[in-house]
């Protein structure tokens, strides 16, 4: 195997390690700033920086036409608005490693949101994913059902799947983009928009008002720069080095990072039921690349990688 392959597998993780972190500060940020204030100040810190890195590589500013605006609009109202937004308002109501299993259905909920909306047929593997991450979901109501002091409100979770609701319509919504946009290009535009669509929100929130509260601002710089630019530059220049297919299976790394960084950061001890729908939620995540790496085996395998 190449050094650049392996170098590529090195950057995909550790973005997918950034991008689990985020969870965590969520948590934090929920502990002392209101959703849209936090979400309109990480586009705030980090739109210059990818400014600055579409200077520095010479990448151009895009110019949509009206059908792609409306999308790239869209776009940014799920994903860098709604996901976050709900991610931290969600964080203010479950455990950190009940998000991070839901966190870890994005593949399936994309998969039944493309179904549902854009009318798309399923393969079996995506089936398979929908079912086993269900299941991943429906083992963290046992906790509550016992009455532990860790279990996570159906509220939190609710705006946790939510969540990834919202991110799965990002990802959709890009598919209808009549041109396509260079990486680098259009985080800045999500970001901008991002911004745009959150400043009047934060300000009704009146974010002056609030007591000061260090580690959430800490934390809002951290998802700021942290896995929203530099986990943005590991995964692409990680995406460069291996083929597409080899990059699917390290989104697993993210949910898992999650619950691990629930144990050791924010002191939550991992419930047994908890660990199982991470399990799940694993072989869900998993269920697509190994059936493709079982179909070029030469094996008579029927299932469509979705």
């Amino acid at each position: 195997m190449k050094s650049s392959q392996w170098h590529g597998y090195g950057y995909l993780a550790l973005a997918m390690m950034m991008v689990g972190s985020t969870v965590i500060a969520s948590r934090l940020i929920a502990t002392g700033l209101p959703p849209f204030t936090a979400t309109a100040a990480r586009f705030a810190m980090a739109l210059p920086i990818f400014l600055l890195l579409m200077k520095l590589t010479a990448t151009p500013w895009p110019r949509p036409r009206r059908h792609d605006a409306w999308v790239l609009i869209c776009q940014a109202g799920a994903g860098s608005v709604a996901y976050t937004v709900l991610l931290i308002s969600g964080m203010a109501h479950t455990s950190a490693a009940n998000a991070g299993v839901i966190s870890g259905t994005l593949p399936a909920v994309t998969g039944l949101v493309a179904m549902v909306l854009l009318r798309e047929k399923p393969g079996r593997s995506t089936w398979l994913a929908v079912a086993l991450s269900s299941l991943g979901v429906m083992l963290l109501l046992v906790p509550a059902q016992q009455g532990s002091a860790q279990a996570g409100s159906l509220y939190g979770d609710g705006l946790i799947l939510a969540a990834m609701v919202a991110e799965a319509l990002f990802i959709l919504l890009n598919q209808r983009l009549q041109q396509p946009i260079p990486p680098l290009a259009l985080s800045t535009l999500m970001s901008a928009l991002g911004l745009l669509l959150t400043a009047i929100p934060a300000l009704a929130e009146r974010p002056w008002t609030l007591a000061p509260i260090p580690q959430a601002w800490w934390a809002v710089l951290y998802y700021a720069v942290v896995p929203t630019v530099m986990g943005f530059c590991l995964w692409y220049a990680g995406s460069a080095r291996i083929r597409g297919c080899a990059a699917a299976p390290f989104t697993a790394v993210a949910p898992l990072t999650t619950v691990l960084l629930a144990a050791l950061w924010l002191d939550e001890p991992i419930l047994l039921w908890q660990w199982l729908g991470m399990g799940c939620v694993l072989m869900a995540i998993l269920t697509g690349p190994l059936l493709a790496w079982y179909r070029r085996s030469g094996e008579p395998v029927q299932a469509r990688y979705e």
